[in-house]
């Protein structure tokens, strides 16, 4: 199989290519790109459950960690105001997690940028394909219909002009019999008229589920951020009711980057499968949606030497015959013009319809050439297998840091917040209030020793 100009599977591809894959009964399975089998899907499926097993596994510690921690520490001796030995370590570690959980939001961002630069690339491939498609439709059927409103019309005039000579008669025919030739070869090069298959949908379909893909993972990044500001704050404010929130929040965030975690490994995975080896796939399918015959699929999909442009017959008939059209029509005029005048209109007019069936005819040669086409599946495959996988990779690695910094903060979070001082509820408050616990205390001291 050939590959498009430009595209080569890049190294990631390689490397998650060769990851082994097993179902769900631990058997291997093919590393090749078949979503419609049971046993792929399954592997795939075991790729989202080892992500489901990391949540599990990290839940699991940071449970132990606190019970430990609240049930295994030594008890205070009574009036004893020191800190703890190792608090600060405690709260620096805390805040060093929450930096790298930071760090991992910006990749994050990138990633998810990177990953709507190559969706949006594949869509702009497929509207130009399907721009092109539409194209040589319009010009095929612009043609014949020039074509049939000749016959119908100039042809049929100028034979009813010429019935005295038999042989000009005869060469007004001929003229016909070639239009028609012409008209028919051509309505043969509408080869996507009438295929249920449309790039246009495709296009539309991936735009819609790739803004509601992209808003998600914004709204996932802003919500972590926001925690991990909030977080820092209430660790530097030392304030217990912002750190119990965020410690909270912390836990369903770190569900959900698991689980995205999960859903781009599958993703990856079936991504480098897919663009290892694209073409056999995208054959198969594009000839069970459409039902196109493997030559015209494999002439613009593989575009080489080794593939022959399957139209070339009928674009040489109809150039012959628009040949044969034009020298017919030149002996009209040059023989039945000086004795019929009147014939001089439709030779006119079938010339003008000749002039712009000829121009048609060039931009279809050109527009049916694999080159177009072809261009389109190279930068729709650079788009899905470069900057797609990329921003996955990238939005895997923002995932990976996100549930190490925020399992490091959970487990650091209850212990700084034991740091915190014992009047951190009354810090704002006045000395000389009266309401204050304090002074009420000393306010009835005051009575009793009078």
């Amino acid at each position: 199989m050939g590959e498009p100009p430009g595209y080569r599977p890049s190294a990631w591809v390689h490397l998650l290519h060769q990851l082994p894959r097993v179902d769900f009964q631990l058997r291997p399975v093919s590393s090749g790109f078949a979503p419609q089998e049971q046993e792929y899907q399954q592997a795939l499926l075991l790729v989202v459950a080892l992500a489901g097993l990391g949540l599990g596994l990290s839940l699991i510690f940071i449970a132990v960690y606190l019970i430990r921690f609240c049930c295994c520490q030594p008890p205070e001796p009574p009036g004893a105001k020191s800190p703890q030995p190792g608090g600060g370590c405690v709260t620096w570690s805390c805040v060093a997690a929450l930096l790298v959980g930071c760090a991992g939001i910006g990749i994050g961002f990138y990633g998810n940028s990177e990953t709507s630069d190559g969706v949006a690339q594949l869509s702009s491939a497929l509207l130009h394909a399907n721009h092109t498609l539409n194209t040589v439709d319009h010009l095929v059927f612009e043609t014949v219909e020039r074509l049939g409103e000749a016959v119908r019309t100039e042809l049929t005039n100028l034979e009813e002009v010429l019935t005295q000579r038999t042989e000009l008669v005869a060469a007004a025919r001929g003229a016909r019999r070639q239009a028609e030739a012409v008209a028919q070869q051509l309505q043969g090069l509408a080869f996507w008229h009438g295929v249920p298959l449309s790039p246009l949908q495709v296009a539309e379909d991936l735009s819609f589920v790739e803004e509601y893909r992209w808003l998600a993972y914004v709204l996932l990044l802003l919500l972590e951020l926001l925690v991990c500001l909030f977080t820092l704050l209430g660790l530097a404010k030392q304030s217990k009711w912002l750190v119990i929130v965020m410690t909270v929040m912390s836990f369903v965030v770190l569900v959900l980057s698991w689980g995205s975690m999960g859903l781009e490994a599958a993703a990856s995975v079936g991504l480098s499968d897919f663009c290892s080896n694209p073409d056999t796939y995208i054959l198969n399918l594009t000839q069970e949606e459409t039902g196109l015959d493997s030559d015209i699929l494999n002439y613009y999909f593989l575009c080489n030497q080794a593939v022959s442009n399957p139209f070339q017959q009928r674009l040489t008939l109809s150039q012959r015959a628009l040949a044969n059209i034009h020298s017919q029509l030149q002996g009209l005029e040059r023989e039945a013009v000086p004795q019929f005048p009147s014939a001089q209109k439709p030779l006119l007019s079938l010339e003008e319809t000749l002039n712009v069936t000829e121009g048609n005819f060039h931009q279809l040669v050109a527009l049916l050439h694999c080159h177009s086409l072809h261009k389109d599946y190279g930068a729709a495959l650079r788009g899905l297998c470069e900057d797609a996988l990329e921003g996955q990779l990238f939005l895997l690695l923002f995932s990976l840091l996100s549930a190490g910094a925020l399992a490091t903060a959970l487990c650091s979070l209850p212990r700084a917040w034991a740091l915190f001082p014992p009047s951190d509820d009354y810090d704002d408050t006045d000395d000389d209030d009266p309401f204050n616990p304090q002074e009420s205390k000393r306010f009835v001291q005051w009575q009793s020793s009078i």
